[in-house]
């Protein structure tokens, strides 16, 4: 019982790792003109695509697993519905025992970026083209989805990621749990800029995962979940993270306290005087106006 004579809430356990995982080759990776006869939510992978997906299972298990070395782990899965992130999950669950697996949910939230219905080639290149000028974020494809609409989406997807957490997975919390995600390279840049609060600017010089490529979030040493961990300074840059924004993740890995990484009010706002006062800002504010 606490102070207040309430009962006292059961601590909340928090996975390990999040890792995000893009789908294998498609054939639309491999041809695009697959679009303007295959519904998007069809397109199949390729030979390597399948092949890639199997080696991401073995690397993504030994990961969680330290290569063997740790006994105690589990794994909860989420797929978007397409066919491609579904057989790319299909294929990395060959690495896992059934033991290992405490579940597997279909979430359309996590799809790929609505572009319309067929998209006929020509048409596609240059509302590409337009997309560049206007700005990859806030661009809305005809009849389609921006990066702004999949944002929304998203954010949906993580409450309900943190209820799943908090009250359905049932796991012993002396286990290390982790979530893995197959989805589609838009919609995981989408995901990290919501839940690492990057700006638009930010999110504009994300490059996109290659396929069956993943990011590892971990808990660091503050209970902060970062890139950091397990990825380093090198590979983040590659990623196309600024150098603020890769200060922000290793803050997040060692427990710095944030008054240290501030880099997010940098982001917004011309150095500030730390030495001004209300009451002196007050008085220039009435200089000027009886000047």
């Amino acid at each position: 019982m606490n102070n207040n004579n309430e009962p006292e809430q059961p601590p909340k356990y928090r996975p390990k790792r999040i890792i995000l995982v893009r789908h294998g080759e498609s054939s639309g990776n491999l041809d695009g003109a697959a679009y303007t006869t295959t519904p998007d939510h069809t397109i199949p992978l390729t030979h390597d695509g399948i092949q890639q997906a199997k080696l991401a299972g073995q690397q993504i298990r030994d990961v969680i697993s330290d290569s063997g070395k740790v006994g105690n782990w589990k794994a909860c899965f989420y797929v978007s519905p397409y066919e491609r992130t579904r057989s790319t999950l299909r294929e990395i669950g060959r690495s896992f025992p059934r033991n290992r697996v405490i579940g597997v949910k279909e979430e359309c939230r996590i799809r790929e970026q609505d572009f319309g219905n067929f998209q006929i080639t020509e048409r596609m290149e240059k509302i590409k083209e337009t997309r560049e000028k206007f700005g990859r974020f806030f661009y809305r494809f005809p009849e389609g989805e921006s990066a702004a609409d999949v944002f929304d989406r998203v954010s949906s997807f993580l409450e309900s990621l943190w209820r799943d957490i908090d009250t359905r997975l049932q796991y012993d919390p002396s286990d290390d749990l982790n979530i893995i995600i197959v989805s589609h390279g838009l919609a995981l840049r989408v995901f990290l800029m919501k839940w690492f609060k990057w700006t638009v600017e930010q999110f504009e010089y994300l490059n996109n995962l290659n396929n069956c490529e993943f990011r590892i979030m971990q808990l660091g040493d503050g209970g902060e979940y970062s890139l950091a961990v397990h990825h380093s300074e090198m590979q983040m840059q590659e990623w196309g993270l600024s150098e603020l924004m890769i200060k922000d993740q290793n803050c997040r890995a060692t427990g710095a306290l944030i008054e240290k990484c501030p880099w997010y009010m940098d982001s917004f706002f011309d150095p500030l005087d730390a030495d001004s006062e209300d009451g002196d800002d007050g008085d220039r504010s009435a200089d000027k106006m009886n000047s």
